[in-house]
């Protein structure tokens, strides 16, 4: 399976980046990065210090889009530490970003082989919508697309109904969703519900190695974070349940292909992701439909996240 990565790391994108590089079956053939978990710089340079230390340095990584369409960027330092990891500190790369943009990265590999890559998307959509504009054909060019983001029937995580990646780029979400491609929508509906309890926590500090070890730090900062919101040391999943998705659709035992629009402009719902959920839905009017998650086997999930770690 050839594999283009979008991702603003961030530590359930480290995670992701994890599940992704133990696939056997797995070809990464780039790492785009982007503004979101934190400034593009630092997420560059966490994907290059990330793919180093899962001993993929030779998966090129690209730097992205420094901003969103049209609003200023936010970021989730509170969530992620200053460094987007945690406060864990890894060894700096030794190796740098091509000198190409993540949009024009995504463009040549789709060429390459028309038909046969597969986009994992973990942040805003930026960068996707840009090389949207570099290629109007991505659509066809790509296999599939899967999507972190939304929530649907979930509420928001930075917004009462925007979930942190769309609401980074309400404008980049709407184009990709719009645009027809073969997409998954992994939204916090099953991210929120599928988490990293202590039990398992605990499990992964008792796993060897350098892979392992670091995993865990990172995880004990973010639990820490999310206990304020679960009420006990545990840590939602999002980007790895995603990943997981990519590589095995099996992972998903609830899906349901409607369309999925993102609100512009409403003064408190900007951002907010509206999956047409009628019997009676009006497919005909050219929305191209969306296969949105709306359930995982978690159990599945975490003995393979924890196989990936060791």
């Amino acid at each position: 399976m050839r594999i283009y990565v979008d991702c603003d790391p961030g530590i359930d994108d480290a995670m992701a980046l994890a599940y992704v590089t133990a696939g056997p079956d797995a070809e990464i053939v780039g790492v785009g990065t982007v503004f979101g978990n934190n400034g593009v710089d630092v997420t560059t340079d966490n994907a290059l210090r990330l793919l180093e230390l899962y001993g993929r340095p030779e998966v090129p990584v690209a730097r992205g889009a420094a901003r969103p369409l049209a609003q200023p960027p936010r970021s989730a330092e509170h969530v992620h530490g200053r460094n987007g990891l945690g406060e864990v500190d890894l060894p700096a790369p030794a190796g740098a970003p091509v000198d190409h943009s993540a949009a024009e990265m995504l463009v040549r590999a789709a060429r390459s082989a028309p038909g046969a890559l597969d986009v994992l998307a973990l942040g805003p959509l930026t960068n996707i919508a840009l090389a949207l504009s570099l290629e109007p054909e991505l659509p066809r060019l790509l296999r599939r697309v899967v999507v972190m983001g939304g929530a649907v029937r979930a509420p928001g995580n930075v917004t009462p109904w925007g979930e942190a990646n769309v609401v980074a780029d309400p404008e980049a979400a709407e184009t990709v969703l719009a645009a027809g491609f073969d997409a998954v929508l992994v939204p916090l509906d099953v991210t929120m519900r599928t988490v990293a309890t202590t039990a398992w926590l605990e499990e992964l500090k008792t796993v060897a190695g350098r892979r392992a070890e670091t995993a865990s730090a990172f995880l004990d900062f973010y639990a820490g974070w999310y206990s304020t919101v679960f009420g006990e040391r545990q840590c939602a999943m999002h980007d790895p349940l995603a990943a997981a998705i990519l590589l095995d659709e099996a992972v998903a035992t609830e899906t349901v292909e409607v369309p999925v629009r993102v609100e512009l402009r409403g003064e408190f719902t900007r951002g907010m992701t509206l999956a047409d959920m009628r019997l009676n839905r009006d497919l005909g009017d050219g929305r191209p439909p969306v296969r949105v998650v709306g359930a995982a086997d978690g159990t599945v999930f975490l003995a393979r996240m924890l196989d990936a770690l060791r």
